[in-house]
This record gives structure tokens, C-alpha cells and sequence, in this order.
């Protein structure tokens, strides 16, 4: 029984899941949506929206916990910097799940996970530069 025990498994092993988790909340803080199944994105939702909260805080010992999870620190240094500043005065709710429907292979519930200030020509304007 998993009494006690918060968050979906995955299919994954407990070592697998959070290297997955971890690189999937970088990626979703580099380029501010990423295109994941359902399940996914509801567990990493959870820790991305953490990590913003972090952000917001701002202090040493915030950078050094977000420094522990995240596995960029350029990733890192924009979410103290760049990303902090746009969530200031939100109290919560960082992120929003789109469901997009169902993959071709497997049927899977497909879902993109993106930050609510995303903004499609910001995201391709950066990658530009």
C-alpha cells in the first residue's frame, strides 16, 4: 500500500522519475513550454511552480535550494533574474496545462505545460538571439 506517499509513480523507478522530473522542470523554466503527457505535466507542475516561489524569495539560501533541483545554472540565474520580476505579484498559479489530445502511438493524453506569461513571439525573438 502507498499510504503516505504523494505523487503519481509513472512507471518509473523512485531514482528515475526524479532525474526525469528534474530535467523536465529545467526545460520547462529554459524555454517556458514543453509538450509532455498529462500525467507529467501535473507532477511537474507541482515542483516548477516551487521552484518560481524560490525565485520570488530571492535570497541566498533560495538560489542555493533552486541550485539543488534544477540542473542548469543559467537556467537558474534567469529564473532569479528575469523570471522572478514577471511573477512578483502572482500569488500562485504559475503555469497552466493545454490538453492537446491524444499521441498517434499510444494513445497517450498529450498536454503542453507552459509558463502563463509565455508569449509565442518572446519565446522565438530569444531563441534568435
Amino acid at each position: 500500500m502507498r499510504h503516505k506517499k504523494a505523487g503519481k509513480r509513472l512507471g518509473r523507478t523512485a531514482s528515475h522519475k526524479k532525474a526525469m522530473i528534474r530535467n523536465m522542470v529545467t526545460s520547462l523554466l529554459e524555454h517556458e513550454r514543453i509538450v509532455t503527457t498529462v500525467p507529467k505535466a501535473k507532477e511537474v507542475r507541482r515542483i516548477a511552480d516551487k521552484m518560481i516561489t524560490l525565485g520570488k524569495r530571492g535570497d541566498l539560501h533560495a538560489r542555493r535550494q533552486a541550485l539543488s533541483f534544477i540542473r542548469d545554472s543559467a537556467v537558474v540565474a534567469k529564473l532569479f533574474e528575469g523570471l522572478k520580476d514577471e511573477y512578483m505579484e502572482r500569488n500562485g498559479g504559475y503555469t497552466r496545462i493545454i490538453r492537446t489530445g491524444q499521441r498517434q502511438g499510444d494513445a497517450a493524453d498529450m498536454a503542453i505545460l507552459e509558463l502563463v506569461n509565455y508569449a509565442e513571439g518572446k519565446g522565438e525573438a530569444a531563441a534568435a538571439n
